[in-house]
């Protein structure tokens, strides 16, 4: 169920110049980042969700954009999608082991940030 962008791992081959315009991993760091894209990542961190559980947990974010977000990160390899044949179809989504990788910095960026706005006291 993965696929899409595949990256050289680090110490197999030349590195990325990740400051050039057709580097294949800045695609990929764009999506993982992203507006929405970080919050799907961190909303699948600990388990399999459906399409409208990702809609409904995260607030302000569209069905047209998730739906987005959603497609280029299965894209990427960072996001499973598993489409049950039922009407209407239901389809779940998890993160790959890379999509965990990748996702582990961004989950500890949120603990950070929300440790530092916590009062003290």
């Amino acid at each position: 169920m993965t696929g899409g962008a595949q990256l050289t791992p680090a110490g197999s081959g030349p590195l990325y110049d990740v400051f050039h315009t057709d580097c294949p991993a800045r695609d990929v760091v764009d999506h993982a980042t992203s507006r929405w894209g970080i919050w799907v990542l961190i909303s699948l961190r600990d388990k399999d969700l459906r399409f409208y559980e990702l809609r409904d947990g995260i607030e302000g974010v569209s069905e047209k954009m998730l739906a987005q977000s959603l497609r280029a990160l299965v894209e990427d390899g960072l996001v499973w999608r598993h489409v049950e044949p039922t009407t209407p179809p239901q389809v779940t989504y998890g993160l790959t082991d890379f999509g965990r990788e990748v996702g582990e910095p961004l989950m500890e960026l949120f603990n950070r940030v929300t440790r530092r706005l916590m009062p003290s006291g």
